[in-house]
């Protein structure tokens, strides 16, 4: 029984290693200057550039507008990260709740409609999902990189397992107290799905967080460019003699790590119990 769980410690221990050490490598690496980086590649040992390259991708306007630095990309990022996140879990509970408790015909046809277009992910669709966003006039808006895509088969698809589990009683009792629809989804069913909303709201934070994409295509105005983009538009960056600033983009990529990582941390507890609990 010990030598399983030594075993079972360092096959986990040899994950953790595999996972956090391109973490640790970027990290040091940024604090090199570029050209030291451009001659030998990653970098084993702290710098003598220290944290100046974080100081320098948040407060130094830059990109072909001068304009733009990290602070505007980190907000960006935050408000596609949060509306990817709440528009989901509002659209997904909504449908769900349609769906089990309405009882409206074929109401199980149009579930299983919904979750078919798990089939049609963004780059099946993406232009003509482009089109009309283009038509509407959303282009370079936040509306334009949030709305087309804030519908979610994977939220439906959870929330009306969760919805489905919650004992009839519950609903016989809210009608008996006059509770009407909206009530009873409001005053009962959201605060017993805390759980749920809280494993959902990671899951999307992380997903809106980390598109790429999409904001690229639909974004051609710098100030709505989100940190990931922005990565990928320092190392755009060769013009004659001049280098891409490598230690500028692995400081943005450690600082586009942070917010889903402290959001995984403070919601970790929820998040499991969203996914495993069955009473309610």
């Amino acid at each position: 029984m010990k030598r399983l769980q030594i075993s079972d410690h360092i096959i986990l221990l040899a994950g953790v290693f595999f996972m956090v050490t391109p973490v640790v490598l970027a990290f040091l690496t940024s604090t090199h200057d570029a050209v030291t980086i451009y001659r030998t590649g990653l970098q084993y040992s702290i710098g003598d550039q220290g944290l100046s390259a974080y100081g320098t991708v948040l407060t130094r306007a830059g990109g072909f507008t001068k304009e733009v630095n990290g602070m505007v990309m980190l907000k960006n990022s935050l408000i596609l990260g949060f509306g990817f996140a709440i528009g989901k879990i509002v659209i997904s509970m909504l449908a769900a709740y349609a769906i089990v408790y309405f009882r409206f015909p074929m109401a199980s046809f149009c579930f299983w409609v919904i979750f078919c277009t798990l089939l049609l992910p963004l780059e099946v669709r993406i232009l003509p999902s482009y089109e009309i966003v283009q038509k509407l006039g959303m282009v370079n808006t936040y509306s334009g990189l949030i709305v087309p895509l804030i519908a979610s088969a994977t939220g439906t698809f959870f929330f009306r397992q969760f919805f489905l589990s919650v004992p009839d009683e519950l609903l016989e009792a809210a009608r008996i107290d006059g509770a009407g629809p909206w009530k009873f989804f409001i005053d009962i069913l959201v605060p017993i799905s805390k759980t749920m909303i809280a494993a959902i709201f990671i899951i999307m934070f992380v997903y809106g967080w980390n598109q790429y994409l999409w904001p690229t295509l639909i974004t051609t105005d710098e100030s709505f460019f989100t940190l990931v983009r922005g990565i990928k538009q320092i190392l755009q960056v060769w013009v004659g003699a001049q280098i891409p600033d490598y230690d500028q983009a692995m400081a943005l990529a450690i600082l586009a790590m942070l917010p889903p990582v402290v959001i995984v941390v403070v919601f970790q507890s929820w998040f499991i119990k969203g996914l495993v609990e069955s009473d309610k």
